[in-house]
C-alpha cells in the first residue's frame, strides 16, 4: 500500500468520468464582455425568457453525462440565486418579476434525471479589494452557506481560484463551514481539495496523469503549483470549452464549436488517462441550450457508445507480475483498457503491454505506460492476437486489476 488513500467520494468522482459545465448569468446578456474588463452589465438585461434547466440536464444524461455544475456566481459578482448578500442577483432582475431562481432549477432538474450536482463559485470578483480581508471573507461564506442549506445535498464545490491570487482566505474558517455544512461533499482544486484543476483549460491530461500528487494548480494566472503538506490523492479534472474561447454564450463563435472528432480525442486524453471529462456549453440568452452545441454533445455520446459497448469475448486472470488476458478466438484488436484496484491505494507506477497470436508465438511489446489509475484507455495499430499480457514493471506496492476490456474499433 501507498500510504495514500482515496476517499469514497473520491471513487465515486473518478466513476462519474464525465460532466458538463453551464457558465450562465448576467454576462450571457452582454456579447463581448471579458473576465475582469470592469465593464458595467445591468441587472434589466437578464431576460432569460425561456430558461429550461430541465433541457440542459436531458441533454447531457442522453450524451452520457453523469455530473453538471452550474455558475452560481462568476467574476462579475451576479448571484444566479435570490442572496440576502448583495443586490446584484436575479432577485432585482425582470425574470419572474425577480422572484427566480436559476440555482433551484438546476438542482431539480438534476434530481429529476440522476444527475450528480455541482456548483461553481468564483471567490473573487470585480472590486472585492475594497472589502477588508476579514469582511470579504465574512461575504463568501455567508453566500456559500446559503448554496449549501437552502438546496439539499450537494456532491461538488468547484471554487475558481483566478482573481484570488492577491487575498489570503481564513482557510480553516472556510473549510470547517463547508465541511460541517456538507460533510460527503467534493472540493475542487483550493484549501481542502478533493479533486485538482489538471493545469489547463484545453481538456488534455498528461499520458502520465497520476492520482498522487505532491502539488496542485491554483489557477491560470500562476505559472507554478501549490505545494501540499505531503503527497494526497487528488483526481484530476479536464476542463474545455465545446466552442474555441468562450465559456458564456456568444453570437459569433457557432463556427467554433468542436467536431464529434475532436470530442472523441478529448475524451482519450481525459478519461482515457484516468481523469475526468469536463465539457463547458454557454445557454444562450433565451436560457436553452444552443441547438449545434446540443446536437454535437449527443453525436459525441452516440459515438463513445458505438465504439466501447461491445468489448471482444475475453477472459483473464492474474499472474505473478500482472495478468494475461485470453481471447474467445484470434482476432484483430486496437484497444486496451485497464484499470487499477484503487481502494488500497494507487500502486502502479509502470507497466507494458504484450500481444501473443498463433504466429507470434514470443509476445510482441506493443504499448509502454506509467501510472493505470482509475482507468487507463490504451490504443496501438490494429494486430491480431489470441492474448494480451499485462506486466507490471514498477509498483510500490501490492496492486489489483479490475476487470480489463479488449476492443477492435473501425474509425
Amino acid at each position: 500500500m501507498t500510504g495514500v488513500l482515496p476517499t469514497k467520494q473520491q471513487l465515486s468522482f473518478l466513476d462519474w468520468e464525465m460532466g458538463a459545465f453551464f457558465h450562465f448569468g448576467i454576462r450571457t446578456f452582454y456579447e463581448g464582455h471579458r473576465d475582469w474588463d470592469g465593464k458595467e452589465m445591468d441587472l434589466d438585461a437578464f431576460r432569460p425568457a425561456k430558461l429550461d434547466c430541465d433541457s440542459w440536464i436531458r441533454t447531457i444524461k442522453e450524451a452520457g453525462m453523469a455530473y453538471a455544475i452550474l455558475v452560481c456566481k462568476h467574476h462579475d459578482g451576479f448571484a444566479n440565486w435570490p442572496s440576502k448578500y448583495t443586490d446584484y442577483s436575479v432577485a432585482n432582475t425582470p425574470w419572474k418579476d425577480g422572484q427566480g431562481d436559476v440555482v433551484r432549477e438546476f438542482v431539480d432538474a438534476c434530481r429529476k434525471y440522476d444527475i450528480r450536482i455541482g456548483l461553481y463559485y468564483s471567490p473573487a470578483e470585480a472590486g472585492y479589494q475594497k472589502r477588508s480581508p476579514k469582511e470579504h471573507d465574512d461575504y463568501f461564506i455567508n453566500q456559500i452557506s446559503e448554496l449549501l442549506t437552502n438546496y439539499g445535498r450537494i456532491d461538488y464545490l468547484w471554487f475558481d481560484g483566478c482573481g484570488s491570487e492577491g487575498h489570503e482566505y481564513d482557510r480553516k474558517r472556510i473549510i470547517r463551514t463547508i465541511r460541517d455544512l456538507q460533510p460527503e461533499i467534493l472540493i475542487f482544486t483550493m484549501w481542502d481539495p478533493d479533486t485538482r484543476w489538471v493545469g489547463n483549460e484545453a481538456g488534455v491530461a498528461n499520458v502520465t496523469n497520476s492520482n498522487v500528487v505532491s502539488s496542485v494548480d491554483f489557477s491560470v494566472l500562476t505559472e507554478s503549483g501549490d505545494d501540499l503538506d505531503t503527497e494526497r490523492f487528488l483526481p484530476a479534472e479536464c476542463d474545455f470549452m465545446m466552442r474555441d474561447r468562450n465559456w458564456f454564450y456568444s453570437e459569433y463563435d457557432v463556427h467554433t464549436v468542436k467536431s464529434v472528432e475532436e470530442l472523441i480525442s478529448l475524451y482519450y486524453y481525459s478519461v482515457g488517462n484516468g481523469a475526468n471529462f469536463l465539457i463547458n456549453i454557454g445557454p444562450d440568452r433565451r436560457g436553452l441550450l444552443p441547438e449545434v452545441d446540443a446536437r454535437r454533445l449527443l453525436e459525441f455520446g452516440q459515438e463513445i457508445r458505438r465504439r466501447f459497448s461491445q468489448p471482444v469475448p475475453t477472459t483473464w486472470k492474474s499472474i505473478e507480475d500482472g495478468i494475461c488476458i485470453r481471447l474467445e478466438e484470434e482476432q484483430l484488436i486496437n484497444h486496451v483498457i485497464l484499470r487499477e484496484n484503487l481502494t488500497a491505494g494507487e500502486n502502479i507506477q509502470a507497466f507494458r503491454v504484450s500481444v501473443r497470436s498463433g504466429l507470434i508465438q514470443r509476445p510482441v511489446c506493443v504499448h509502454m505506460g506509467a501510472a493505470i489509475g482509475h482507468k487507463r484507455i490504451i490504443t496501438f495499430p490494429a494486430i491480431r492476437a489470441a492474448e494480451v499480457r499485462i506486466e507490471v514493471t514498477e509498483a510500490r506496492g501490492t496492486f489489483h486489476f479490475l476487470s480489463p476490456q479488449v476492443f477492435y474499433i473501425r474509425q
